[in-house]
Order: structure tokens, then sequence, then C-alpha cells
């Protein structure tokens, strides 16, 4: 429970590890929108309920029901001042509508699992993904509580799906509400997308912009995992991965999450152990990166000349310390010695690192 109330400080973004919704890579660009909103109970000097609208993984609005809601780029300021009536929509429901609906489905789960009080969190992620190619428009609804998955819709059906075995007897309180599942479907196939399409219209300089970035090869240590680390690319919709003679490998790599630079671009590295690995076979890997819309990939392979290691920087360091350290006793026994302590002023290198 630490971990969601650490994260619900952050007020632009979410809390519970949902069920990550992954991007295919092709030549078209695929364009996201997500609505994140959390109710929680028992956690003070927090709002109860918290509200934001992301595009392409970029936070648009952040609303909750302290009656705050920011605007957070040039591009969609614009658009709510060409639709007041979106803005105004948020609004309404964020402050009003919102909190209500999700305060009456935690009390649902808490006294359905029995639980009186303390800290709980209620979470729901929707939204689409459209690919600008091909036309194809997937919704999704997904609901998590303290912490876990519980329910997601089945757009086809418009039937939830209970995602851990705790959650079967939660899933007759969404649908004892027989409009809510047809309510979902129509704003994941008609609603969000057709303002999916109006936002990135709107953010086209931004959102359709593609960045490649700088890949470098790391090694902590002679006997550590080789790291592919890509940073600074735009968007964030990309693949990072390992190859042996051409074929993906799945064995012996760990991959690392997607994660934000402070500039807005994005990093993401993958790991390859070598123990396996003979130095004659190291020139059948290398590593790809693939970048969405982007016809050409990033490779780089495996040459150990090409790996940056902290091997030189700690000798360096080393040198750095024991040269400091040597004038530092230099000078200490001059010192001593114009202090007339000439024989007390014998210390010894050990005595110094000591005293350091």
């Amino acid at each position: 429970m630490g971990d969601i109330i650490a994260s619900l400080t952050n007020s632009t973004t979410t809390s519970i590890p949902l069920r990550s919704i992954r991007h295919r890579l092709n030549n078209s660009l695929l364009h996201s929108l997500k609505h994140f909103m959390t109710i929680s109970t028992g956690i003070p000097n927090l709002p109860e309920f918290v509200a934001t609208l992301e595009v392409d993984e970029l936070l648009m609005v952040y609303c909750d029901n302290n009656k705050r809601l920011d605007v957070k780029q040039d591009w969609a300021k614009k658009f709510f001042i060409d639709h007041p009536e979106r803005l105004e929509r948020y609004r309404q429901q964020c402050f009003h509508f919102l909190p209500n609906f999700f305060k009456s489905d935690t009390h649902s789960l808490m006294s359905l699992y029995n639980q009186s009080g303390g800290v709980h969190v209620l979470q729901e992620v929707n939204g689409v993904e459209w690919d600008d190619e091909t036309e194809e428009v997937k919704g999704f609804s997904q609901f998590g509580y303290d912490g876990e998955d519980l329910l997601e819709l089945d757009p086809k059906t418009s039937t939830w799906i209970a995602l851990r075995p705790e959650a079967v007897i939660a899933k007759p309180i969404w649908e004892d509400d027989k409009e809510l599942g047809k309510e979902f479907k129509i704003f994941l196939t008609q609603i969000f997308p057709e303002q999916l399409k109006q936002y990135v219209k709107y953010g086209r300089s931004v959102l359709l912009r593609t960045e490649l970035p700088s890949v470098s090869l790391l090694q902590k240590t002679p006997s550590s995992p080789v790291s592919c680390l890509a940073t600074g690319f735009y968007p964030h919709r990309a693949s990072l991965v390992w190859r042996k003679d051409g074929e993906e490998l799945h064995e012996e790599v760990d991959h690392g999450e997607i994660l934000p630079n402070h500039d807005g671009t994005f990093q993401m590295s993958v790991d390859l152990h070598l123990s396996s690995v003979t130095p004659e076979d190291w020139t059948r890997y290398d590593c790809v990166f693939q970048l969405s819309g982007v016809n050409e990939d990033i490779i780089t392979k495996l040459e150990k000349d090409q790996i940056r290691t902290n091997e030189g920087k700690r000798e360096i360091r080393g040198l750095v310390v024991l040269a400091l350290i040597l004038i530092g006793a230099a000078g200490l026994i001059v010192y001593k010695r114009k202090k007339g302590e000439r024989e007390k002023g014998k210390i010894s290198l050990f005595e110094l690192i000591s005293f350091i």
C-alpha cells in the first residue's frame, strides 16, 4: 500500500500498475487517448479524486475534486479556446459526476471485501488507440483496486472480465448496471475516436514529430550484462531488442520500461547476459532499435571496443584519490615540521586514510 500512497503524491501520474497496453510497430503511427481516474480513501492531504487525459502519452488535462483544472499543452489550450464546451464538460465531470460515481463503487467494493476503513484506491483507465494509416480503432477500459487488476471490458460483448480470482465476486457490481457496458461501447467506438482525431489535428506539430535516439552499449563490470541503451527518441512507440544471427532473442535478455526524459523524449534499455556467450560468438549479436513510423532501424553490433564501462573511470578515480592522499600527507607533514613537531609529524598513510 505504500507504493500506492507514494505514487498518488505525484499529481500528474496514475497510481495503480494496471496491465500495460502494448503498441505494435509498423510504418503508420498509432495514436492513443487515455483517461486515468483515481479515487482514494484514508489518505490525508491529497484530493480524493484525480483525473487526467493523455494524448499519445502526453498529459493534456489534469483535474481533481478540489476544483483544480489545468490544461498542460499549448495546442490543447488552443483547442479548448475553439471548443469551450468540451472544457466545460470536463469540468462538470471532474468536479461533480465522476467523484460521486467512483466513491459509490469504492464503498461497494469495501463492503464486498469486508473492509470497514483504511487506505483504499479504485482506478480506471479507458480510451482508444487509432492507427492513422489503416484507420483501425481499438477501445479499452480497465479497473484496478488497491494496486491489483480488477476488471476489464470486452468491447465486443459489452461484458466485464475478471482479471484475478478475487475479482469474480466484484464482477456483478458492474454487470448489474445494464446500461454501463452499452455506454462504454458508444464512447469507445464513436466518441473517443472522434475526439482523438481532433486532438491529433491540433497537436500535429508536436504529436507527429519523430526524433531518433543515440544508442550506446554499457557494462558495469566484465561479468555484468551488456545493456543496450537508446535515449532521446520520440514518440514513445518504439522497440529495442537483442538479436543473434538476425533472430530476436527472448532468453538471456531483460527488457526495461520506456521512461521519459526531462526534455519530453524517451529512453529504454535491454540487457544481454553474456554468461553463455563465448568471445568468438560476439559478432553474431546486435541490438536493434525501431521507431514507429520510421523505416530505417538503428543497428548496433556487439563489439568490445564499443562498450562503455566503469573500469577506466574507477582506475582514474583511484589514482586521483591516491594523489590527493599523498599530497595531503605531505602537506600535513610540512605543517607539523613548521610547528616544530618533526617527530610527531611522522604520520603513516594508514592513519591519514583512517582520519579522512
